[in-house]
């Protein structure tokens, strides 16, 4: 069981280059969380406390809007959520709900600092994998709402081209 859960962590972006024993002693902090089909790992604006590995199942990372819930994403086997709780101490800034029986590994920031107690390098390693993860999203974030902006440009064109181009 040990040697799958290090090969999914290999595979993941946050782990990647982290020696086999480190993963090793991450795994030994970390704790199982089951979630069943319609339960959420956490809700928008919760305490952030730990990070998750989604070992089995499928869950859907959304928003509050209005009256609902806008889907923001799918998570799959091996998909990390909730690092921010490891980098910064905001609530949760959205939901993540199982669409499926789930089954996830968590981190809390205190498995981390003991990490960091025993090796400095290897933590410093998944400090900067996390700022890389976060800043992928943020690029991904940048471009849709690029794309969105956009597309009202386009629309408000079709009426005031000099209006759409000074109000921004």
């Amino acid at each position: 069981m040990q040697t799958k859960r290090i090969e999914l962590l290999q595979r993941m972006p946050i782990f990647g280059a982290l020696r086999q024993d480190t993963l090793q002693f991450l795994l030994e902090q970390a704790h199982s969380k089951s979630v069943p089909a319609g339960e959420y790992f956490f809700r928008e604006k919760d305490p952030a406390d730990c990070l998750y590995v989604l070992e089995e199942g499928r869950a859907a990372v959304v928003k509050t809007w209005q009256d609902g819930e806008l889907l923001l994403r799918h998570l799959e086997r091996g998909d990390c959520f909730g690092e921010m709780a490891l980098m910064d101490f905001f609530p949760r800034s959205a939901s993540v709900r199982a669409v499926a029986d789930c089954v996830a590994l968590a981190l809390a920031p205190a498995d981390l600092f003991r990490l960091f107690e025993r090796d400095a390098e290897q933590f410093a390693l998944i400090q900067m994998n996390m700022g890389r993860e976060v800043c992928r999203r943020l690029r991904e974030s940048d471009e849709q709402l690029f794309r969105v902006r956009m597309a009202e440009a386009k629309t408000a064109s079709d009426f005031d081209t000099e209006t759409v181009f000074r109000s921004t």
